[in-house]
């Protein structure tokens, strides 16, 4: 534990595990799509959506518990002075987030949903300034959070669905999504100081999955199992959300949340990459090549010193 906690206060350790888990989220992106296509979930059909992510989460917390409990050689209970940090956070990672981009991006292009979603690192930098003041808000990070947004609207240039429309319950709701996971990651921070963030995760993905799976139950949502294939799937997708959030819980307790979060902007660069392999997408054009070095340039521009 030791080592592991070394190697995740090392400056090569974050670089490393911070790209790692944005290379899972990336790749959800894809395997959520297969995901709908093998359990027979509509485009369309927000309720089964919204029901498959509550199943996922909720996966993904007992494995978080199970593997965090082994590791430790004790279980990982959230005691009662736990349980509002847990709610809280179950709240703004989980729920309001997912509700709101699920119900969002079905009135707005996946285009412009990634490019609002990536103001996410803008805003948890702001948060963690101006509300939270646990850093200082500087130059470098305002220049590096706008190289790496540059790099994430260059990526997703091509077509017709990026538009200057606007609709509160389709844009709007991708931007309330984004705030929500803004404060999840500042919360996260924040309650890291006492709190050991591999039980925050585990509980916090229990807690919303299940609310999540109430609800899309209750509006309709089903779910049909077809084959071993769907199964793996679901459990691969629980994987990334255990993983990658732990890890990325464990940096934010360790790390500035801004030389954490501006990662985040790697994520859907890794997104457009997977879904051309898994999904053959033509999405290797020239923007992504001229996307990597904003991202890195941006990324270098925060975390300098």
């Amino acid at each position: 534990m030791q080592i592991k906690s070394s190697f995740l206060k090392s400056t090569a350790g974050m670089i490393i595990t911070a790209v790692f888990c944005n290379f899972l989220w990336g790749s959800a992106f894809p395997c959520v799509k297969i995901g709908y296509q093998l359990f027979h979930v509509a485009a369309d059909d927000s309720a089964a959506q919204i029901l498959f992510a509550g199943v996922r989460f909720t996966l993904a917390g007992i494995l978080v518990i199970l593997i965090g409990s082994l590791l430790s050689g004790q279980f990982l209970a959230a005691k009662k002075a736990v349980l509002p940090k847990v709610i809280s956070l179950c709240l703004f990672q989980t729920v309001l987030q997912y509700l709101f981009f699920y119900i969002g991006l079905a009135h707005t292009s996946g285009v412009k949903s990634s490019i609002i979603e990536a103001t996410s690192v803008f805003m948890a930098i702001l948060i963690s300034s101006l509300f939270f003041r646990m850093e200082k808000f500087t130059g470098k990070k305002i220049l590096g959070c706008l190289l790496g947004f540059a790099g994430v609207v260059l990526v997703n240039l091509g077509g017709n669905a990026l538009s200057m429309g606007f609709q509160w319950n389709g844009e709007g709701f991708i931007l309330i999504s984004t705030v929500s996971y803004a404060f999840s990651t500042v919360l996260m921070k924040h309650f890291s100081r006492t709190e050991n963030p591999v039980l925050l995760s585990g509980w916090q993905f229990i807690a919303g999955g299940l609310l999540m799976i109430l609800s899309g139950f209750l509006s309709g949502g089903r779910l049909h199992i077809t084959s071993g294939a769907a199964c793996l799937m679901l459990l691969y997708l629980a994987f990334i959300s255990s993983t990658a959030y732990s890890l990325w819980g464990l940096l934010l307790k360790y790390h500035p949340v801004s030389k954490v979060a501006v990662y985040g902007f790697t994520n859907p660069v890794f997104g457009v990459l997977l879904s051309a392999v898994f999904l053959h997408e033509n999405a290797l054009g020239w923007q992504v090549l001229a996307a990597l070095p904003l991202v890195c340039i941006g990324i270098w521009c925060v975390n300098r010193t």
